[in-house]
């Protein structure tokens, strides 16, 4: 099968009334979403991203603008927003949060109100303070909602979580359309090992461990959490994870030991996060504006991180897993001779960065069912030749 024909199989598959519902949703954490609803969109990303290879036009928002701002640094996200608007026909505008209002007094509702008055879509990184980035989020949704209602206007300004303080949907639903390509007869019963590894660059948010347990355990997936102590996630992230293995037939387990995540596993995905206790000491630090507190809470993290410098995915640790041959996973950028070793980076670059490029096809669908009630006639439409 050829590209184009591949596209065409995908695309004749894709379901115009499963996608009309996911017009004018926002994608705020994945579990606002039925598994209905994530299978509709990775079998979307998976067709843009057949069509993108074959070189097929895609341009269904022309002279429209996607505004993206972040809070937090990013390379993979912010290109893969701006690759995304382009595919799309529509502009792209990155903001950094140095550039907003925001620290001036002005709230995240008005925020939303200020970008929703010219963009078409909205992208918002805000991830790493506990109990504010998804907060931040769903009150700049409310302004750009109230705004538009004020307007009068029907215009369709859907937000997209670029990363938060509990989730990192983009990023885990490009992981969970890999782990689908790579492992074609279905996730139910596979084992990933999604383990804390030592970090000694920053202490890292916690939202991608999080994400990936309350979205991998939906597929009925075999799920180790690993970390030392006082490195626990979120309590309600827990409770979700399990809640979610428990109806789609899949496990959720917590070791305290990478040796033991790590054996027989199909997937590894070591990653490090910061420590509990002092990511909530960043949040009591936030809310009275202490900044200068932000810079001793990160060097304690760091020292914490250090009695831990044995967390690390090397060759020893992938010769555990199921036949020594698991597929190791990773949101980039790994830091290389801590959370995973150079030798085992070589081994799977290739693999790690194709992980990465599904983001960009995923935030292409997310907006795409969001703003086009008919979209599959839409995309059809486009390109009558190759269909």
């Amino acid at each position: 099968m050829n590209l184009v024909e591949k596209a065409r199989s995908l695309l004749e598959r894709l379901d115009e009334a499963a996608l009309g519902g996911l017009h004018g949703r926002s994608m705020l954490l994945t579990e606002d979403w039925s598994d209905s609803d994530l299978d509709a969109v990775c079998l979307l990303a998976e067709a843009f991203e057949a069509m993108d290879r074959a070189r097929i036009p895609m341009a269904l928002f022309p002279d429209e603008l996607n505004i993206a701002l972040f809070f937090d640094s990013s390379t993979r996200t912010k290109s893969s927003w701006a690759g995304a608007a382009a595919r799309l026909g529509a502009g792209s505008l990155i903001l950094d949060s140095a550039t907003t209002q925001v620290s001036h007094g002005e709230t995240s509702e008005e925020t939303g109100a200020m970008l929703g008055m010219t963009a078409h879509a909205m992208g918002i990184r805000h991830d790493l303070i506990l109990g504010e980035g998804n907060r931040f989020m769903r009150d700049a949704q409310k302004g750009i909602e109230e705004y538009l209602k004020s307007m009068g206007e029907s215009r369709v300004v859907p937000v997209v979580n670029l990363q938060c303080d509990i989730d990192h949907p983009t990023q885990t639903l490009a992981d969970l359309c890999w782990l689908q390509e790579r492992f074609p007869d279905g996730l139910e019963g596979k084992t990933i090992a999604v383990s804390w590894a030592y970090s000694h660059s920053y202490a890292k948010p916690l939202s991608v461990p999080q994400g990936l347990i309350t979205l991998l355990t939906r597929f009925g997936m075999q799920v180790r959490l690993a970390h030392p102590e006082g490195y626990d996630l979120m309590s309600e992230c827990m409770d979700a994870a399990d809640g979610f293995a428990k109806s789609a037939g899949g496990t959720i387990t917590l070791v305290d030991n990478m040796d033991e995540a790590f054996r027989d596993a199909d997937i590894v995905y070591p990653k490090s996060w910061g420590p509990y206790d002092l990511m909530l000491e960043r949040v009591a630090a936030n809310r009275e504006g202490d900044a200068e507190r932000m810079s001793p809470i990160e060097t304690e993290a760091l020292e914490r991180n250090r009695a831990h410098t044995d967390w690390i995915c090397d060759e020893r640790r992938m010769g555990l897993t199921r036949g020594g041959g698991a597929l190791y996973m990773h949101c980039l950028p790994a830091d290389i001779g801590a959370e995973v070793s150079p030798e085992v980076m070589r081994q799977f670059r290739l693999d790690v960065a194709r992980e990465a490029n599904k983001k960009l096809y995923v935030v292409m669908a997310l907006l795409a069912a969001a703003k086009e009630p008919r979209l599959k006639s839409r995309l059809t439409a486009l390109a009558p030749s190759a269909f």
